[in-house]
């Protein structure tokens, strides 16, 4: 439940100390998101932050892609009840739940859960959605999240989840080039 806390409070831009910063935006991406290409902007322990071009300043930006390790989740169960802590989680801090959807396990791929929320803030309206999955038998969370600044902006942000929410939640559910977990260590940042 703590990592989830640490996780909804930085989606709100509230890093903390003991912090790593990229020093200058990296000469190359970390990886490529519906054909946008993400940078390197936060890590704290398990917790990675990337932003596009242009959106380096993170008290101010448009589209964000979170990844969250769980280290101690290695299997179908754990990575379950860490969707569903997440999500109450969210819940406790008023976020309006839009959808939640689980994947079943197959006989060659664990379960995945999704969850896609929104929160309404006096300044910005934001939505989040997270895909549950293990990689390399360890558990994380990938969410992109897409923020909307300004006072009464409600119909915008209802206009941009008409014409992209779909879209997002099928290109992260099938997203498959998300950075290794060995290459998320902060050392390799």
């Amino acid at each position: 439940m703590a990592r989830a806390v640490l996780t909804l409070a930085l989606c709100f831009g509230a890093p903390s100390s003991g912090v790593t910063h990229a020093a200058s935006p990296p000469a190359e991406p970390a990886f490529a998101f519906r054909d946008v290409d993400y940078f390197h902007r936060w890590s704290q322990g398990e917790q990675h932050e990337f932003t596009p071009a242009g959106q380096e300043d993170l008290k101010k930006w448009a589209d964000m892609m979170t990844l969250n390790g769980y280290p101690g989740i290695g299997d179908g169960d754990g990575l379950a009840t860490t969707a569903n802590s997440v999500l109450e989680n969210y819940k406790k801090h008023k976020a309006k739940v839009l959808k939640t959807d689980s994947v079943p396990r197959t006989g060659n791929r664990p379960a995945e859960h999704f969850i896609a929320v929104l929160f309404g803030r006096p300044d910005f309206i934001e939505v989040a959605f997270a895909r549950f999955k293990l990689v390399d038998g360890k558990g994380f969370s990938f969410v992109y999240s897409h923020r909307i600044y300004g006072e009464k902006i409600g119909d915008e942000m209802s206009a941009w989840l008409s014409a992209n929410g779909e879209a997002v939640e099928k290109a992260l559910l099938k997203w498959n080039s998300m950075p290794s977990p060995a290459s998320l260590s902060e050392e390799r940042l």
